[in-house]
């Protein structure tokens, strides 16, 4: 869990704690096994909970009660609205109406990013989407859809009709270069922004976080 920007989509550059939960359902996260995941591209450590400030919680309540330790007490306005975004991994891995509830009672407007494959709970305020590969998307709708592309068996025009706000396309890495020159990035920018160019539904979203060299 940490305290940074979001880097990404229609909310880049708000406040927001992330809490990133381990596992998820279409990669085990060891290296040995990612060229047949499902999702082979993924860049996040999702093993384990020995990352920044990681651990294993009794209670939803517990959890809630540390996310809010996070956010800034000095300086923040009434308008600052506290913001957690859950994501993973696979956060519907873990992400229950008993957690959402707390979170929501401590004043903080609940996000998640995920891959779609697992029910939605309710009350969740703001739902990115991220489809990977043919994964069956069980989501009805969704704030934002965020594509990593290119995609053989996840092309933008299987999604042209989803119902979303937001429809967005995020430059495929080389999920082994977190910081520094990226050369599959780099073309791959190039062919998303060709891909927004023809077909202005969609929007090209960039990884400020990395850009930045931030969390």
């Amino acid at each position: 869990m940490f305290y940074s920007l979001q880097g990404e989509g229609a909310r880049a550059g708000r406040a927001a704690v992330f809490c990133r939960f381990s596992k998820c359902n279409l990669w085990n996260g060891r290296e040995d096994s990612r060229a047949n995941a499902i999702c082979n591209f993924c860049d996040t450590d999702i093993l384990g909970t020995d990352g920044q400030n990681g651990g294993e919680f009794d209670t939803a309540q517990s959890l809630s009660s540390t996310i809010l330790a996070m956010w800034p007490k000095v300086g923040v306005s009434e308008n600052s609205k506290p913001y957690v975004i859950f994501t993973g991994g696979e956060p519907l891995l873990q992400l229950d109406d008993a957690l959402i509830h707390h979170m929501h009672e401590q004043g903080f407007e609940v996000a998640i990013e995920s891959n779609g494959t697992l029910p939605l709970p309710d009350n969740v305020d703001w739902v990115c989407l991220s489809p990977k590969a043919d994964a069956k998307v069980v989501f009805d709708y969704c704030d934002e859809l965020k594509l990593v592309y290119p995609q053989e068996k996840a092309r933008p025009e299987h999604f042209e009709n989803f119902t979303a706000s937001h429809f967005f396309l995020s430059p495929m890495a080389d999920p082994l270069i977190r910081f520094g020159n990226d050369p599959k990035k780099k073309t791959n920018t190039q062919k998303a922004l060709d891909y927004c160019l023809q077909h202005p539904q969609w929007r090209l979203t960039l990884q400020l976080h990395k850009l930045l060299g931030i969390d």
